[in-house]
Order: C-alpha cells, then sequence, then structure tokens
C-alpha cells in the first residue's frame, strides 16, 4: 500500500475513534449527571424489589405488586441512562446498592421520599444541564425517568394512605410498565405509551 495513504487512512482512523470515545465537547456536566443517575436507579430497582419481599412477609400482596412494577421501571431507567453514557463514548462500572428495609409503611414513606426528591430536584435540574449542553440523547433518557417517576409518587402516596387507612386490599393488583421508558400503569394499559409511544404489547405486566 502506497505510504501517503496509508497515512491517511490512519489519521482518519484516529479521528473516527477520538469522536466516538471522547465526551462530546460541553456535555462533561451532563455526563456527571447521567452517572449520578445511573446510580441512583440502580439503587432504587434493587431497593423497591426488597420492599417488595418485605410486603409480601407482612401480607400486603397489592403493595408488593407496586414496589414489583417501580423495581422494573427503575432498572429500565438505569439502562436508558447507561446507553446514553455509551453514546458519548463513557462506560461507568457496576453500582453497589446500599439501603435498610424497614416495615411496609417506614418503606412506602422513603420510597415517597426519594420519588419526591428526583421530580422536584434532580431530574429538573439534569434537564436544565442536558438542554443547556445540547445532549439531547441524554435529555430524552432523564425525560422518561423524570415522568415516569412523577407516577411513582402518586402511586406511593396512594397506597400509603390506603395501608394507613386499612385499606390496602382496594389497591391495584395488576400493573404494567412500558419496557422502553418506564412508565407505570396501574389500570389497563393504553394502546401506546403516554410517554413515549410505544405500543402497549411491548409492555410487561406485574401481577
Amino acid at each position: 500500500m502506497n505510504s501517503k495513504i496509508l497515512v491517511i487512512l490512519t489519521a482518519f482512523c484516529l479521528m473516527v475513534t477520538t469522536q466516538v470515545f471522547a465526551v462530546p465537547t460541553g456535555v462533561s456536566k451532563t455526563v456527571d449527571n447521567l452517572k449520578v443517575a445511573i446510580s441512583g436507579e440502580t439503587t432504587a430497582s434493587a431497593k423497591y424489589a426488597a420492599y417488595a419481599q418485605k410486603a409480601l412477609e407482612e401480607g400486603y400482596k397489592n403493595i408488593a405488586r407496586l414496589f414489583e412494577a417501580a423495581s422494573k421501571a427503575e432498572g429500565i431507567h438505569a439502562a436508558n441512562h447507561r446507553a446514553t453514557m455509551q453514546q458519548f463514548g463513557q462506560s461507568m462500572g457496576p453500582v453497589s446498592p446500599t439501603f435498610t428495609v424497614k416495615s411496609t409503611i417506614e418503606n412506602l414513606q422513603d420510597a415517597i421520599n426519594g420519588e419526591s426528591y428526583e421530580v422536584a430536584t434532580m431530574y429538573p435540574d439534569f434537564l436544565k444541564e442536558s438542554s443547556r449542553e445540547n445532549a439531547n440523547l441524554a435529555t430524552i433518557s432523564f425525560n422518561y425517568a423524570y415522568q415516569t417517576e412523577q407516577k411513582h409518587k402518586a402511586l406511593y402516596q396512594n397506597a400509603l394512605a390506603a395501608l394507613k387507612a386499612g385499606k390496602q386490599e382496594m389497591l391495584p393488583s395488576k400493573y404494567y410498565v412500558c419496557l422502553n421508558c418506564g412508565n407505570t400503569y396501574d389500570t389497563e394499559a393504553a394502546a401506546r405509551c403516554a410517554i413515549c409511544l410505544t405500543p402497549k404489547d411491548r409492555f410487561v405486566t406485574i401481577g
């Protein structure tokens, strides 16, 4: 091969590699936020799975289903955030969740507190930053989680009120989770996800 052509090809490969694996200019804060979100969503997924088991042990089957559905959704959010990181040429090691399982009534309050923070502070801040940095894929991933967490907060609040009133048996016994964005329905799922328009045959049923 002509040495001049070889030099050109080498330079081109280096340019492509740099473009693919380097953090795009100006999105370093968004990458940091993605890491925080991955850690938070991974921990929430594991925690809610443990809370579901506790609810079953205490005889609250319908509340356990809610925790199971939320756990699935949080796992989807973590996966979406990781996929976005990969598009930026970045990676993150495994997360080792730490949390304490208490009574179901305490676990519901903890879940409400966590969702409230994500809805009121964390994701709004992350969305502002990703928009400022024109990190469109991150904005999509953050928005999927943000909209879903608003629903989770309301579902947890309803479950806590029902449990305190001794009406937990009246809570929904089945949930539907969109596998694309994590959107969670506690009634019959819509034909398409209200957040990302994924058809309902791509939902998973819990319960």
